[in-house]
């Protein structure tokens, strides 16, 4: 638990990009040696920025219901990892928050990974989660990756941001709660059972 517990240390202190910053830097990250799951979703919001607890907004409760976990479990860290593509605020643009600083996830992310050795499934939250990690073999669009999730093997499982602005996706797209939503807590389960 120490090497992880510096390379959070460093992450925190962390201040590449922090001209880039409107709030400054805040880097929210969570996780443990122990974690079975990976959170990679794509950058804190202003609140979480606030607040320094990763989806402690609207976005954070939808993707609990998805799960079908508790708050208690979701921020237990010896079983769920959590980590940005942008571990910072990115700040606002024209249409929501702009995309996550482009340092961030080649700096920190194979660090981290190197420090979760017993992760055994990733979510790929969003475009950009989805774009990094699964690169070529990620589909044209979002809804094209998602609609594909059972064919990124057991480790990876793409889903759409839980957002509240993507509501009307979730309403043109029923399959995804009826198919993924499903598969998604049948898969998680099993990984937050303490051993």
């Amino acid at each position: 638990m120490e090497r992880i517990d510096k390379l959070f240390e460093q992450i925190r202190a962390c201040r590449l990009c922090e001209t880039h910053l409107p709030l400054g830097p805040r880097p929210v990250i969570r996780g443990a040696e122990s974690a079975r799951l990976l959170i990679i979703g794509q950058a804190p919001g202003s609140r979480v920025h606030a607040s320094g607890i990763p989806w402690d907004d609207p976005s954070g409760d939808r993707l609990r219901h998805w799960l079908g976990v508790d708050k208690a479990t979701f921020y237990d860290e010896s079983r769920i990892a959590i980590m940005p593509m942008g571990l910072c605020y990115p700040g606002k643009g024209k249409s929501g928050d702009l995309p996550p600083r482009p340092e961030c996830a080649p700096t920190w992310h194979d660090k981290v990974l190197m420090s979760l050795p017993n992760i055994e499934l990733t979510l790929l939250i969003g475009q950009y989660a989805q774009a990094y990690y699964l690169r070529d073999a990620a589909r044209g669009s979002l809804t094209e990756t998602v609609k594909c999730w059972d064919g990124y093997g057991p480790g990876w499982l793409p889903l759409p941001h839980p957002s509240p602005r993507n509501t009307l996706w979730l309403k043109k797209n029923p399959w995804f709660e009826q198919e993924v939503i499903p598969h998604l807590r049948q898969r998680v389960a099993p990984l937050l059972v303490r051993p």
